[in-house]
């Protein structure tokens, strides 16, 4: 989760303001946690809770982890309505029977990190990804880019290596058959996961290390914030993340959105014991 945080926040100001190039300052004072990193807070919030509980992805487990991420997604959501929700979601977020909509927006695969880092299989990481996507994105293409994202982020934190990721991905999801400095030039503004999941899934096989993933995400322009928190969640996962960049985009966070990382931490720490390594 803390790879989309800080992908999100160094994303931020160049959402309208596209910077086609690595090199530029990582955070500034223009930097902000928006939505991604708010709904990432949530949806591991919601998972935390179910695992807390003792549920397993029964039946009713699923439709409990669908009621919590539906509950915390508002509830954590809801003070923040500022921070860059989409239309359609900004009227999920306030409605007073909320139900999914047949989304394939990109915020199904930004917030989902949580599920890749709570689960012990591949199998079960890709369920929890379609049950906290769904309660908003239940296109097959918004569940599609999630549980690629979801598969990602898991492969990387077994060791693989982005070849056996990039080929699981071409082979399961998208066919990555692009470079970075080949589409930067004309890639356009996009929300949808067909044209950002893949983007910031072949940033991250690019990259040589944590920040030079999250440089060459937003070097694609676009919707600059979401791809760079997709790049990286994967990222985290595979490179770890520096201490200083976790502290300095921790301090973008106020005081409630911080003590649920502190959470999120605690619980990973919790679960560590039974975790794929």
């Amino acid at each position: 989760m803390l790879g989309a945080i800080v992908g999100d926040i160094v994303g931020s100001r160049y959402e309208f303001a596209n910077h086609r190039s690595v090199k530029f300052p990582l955070f500034d004072d223009d930097c902000f946690a928006t939505d991604d990193s708010i709904m990432s807070l949530a949806v591991g919030k919601a998972i935390t809770e179910f695992y807390k509980q003792g549920l397993e992805l029964s039946e009713k487990g699923k439709q409990t982890l669908f009621d919590l991420t539906v509950h915390y997604m508002r509830k954590i959501g809801q003070p923040y309505p500022d921070c860059g929700y989409g239309g359609r979601f900004l009227r999920w977020m306030y409605c007073t029977n909320p139900q999914p909509y047949n989304s394939f927006g990109n915020g199904s695969a930004m917030r989902v990190s949580s599920a890749a880092w709570a689960a012990s299989t591949l199998e079960e990481a890709l369920e929890l990804a379609k049950i906290v996507t769904a309660v908003t994105h239940d296109h097959p293409e918004g569940i599609r880019g999630a549980q690629a994202t979801t598969a990602a982020i898991f492969m990387a934190r077994q060791g693989k290596s982005q070849d056996d990721i990039r080929k699981y991905i071409n082979d399961n999801y998208y066919k990555l058959n692009f470079t970075v400095e080949e589409i930067r030039p004309h890639y356009q503004f996009n929300e949808t996961c067909m044209e950002t999941v893949p983007q910031a899934i072949e940033a991250f096989l690019e990259s040589s290390d944590f920040e030079n993933a999250i440089r060459l995400a937003v070097s694609l322009g676009g919707d600059s914030d979401t791809i760079a928190a997709i790049t990286g969640s994967i990222a985290e996962a595979f490179y770890g993340v520096p201490p200083e960049i976790e502290k300095k985009a921790i301090s973008y966070l106020d005081s409630n959105l911080a003590k649920l990382y502190q959470e999120w931490k605690a619980f990973q720490a919790s679960r560590a014991p039974y975790l794929v390594k």
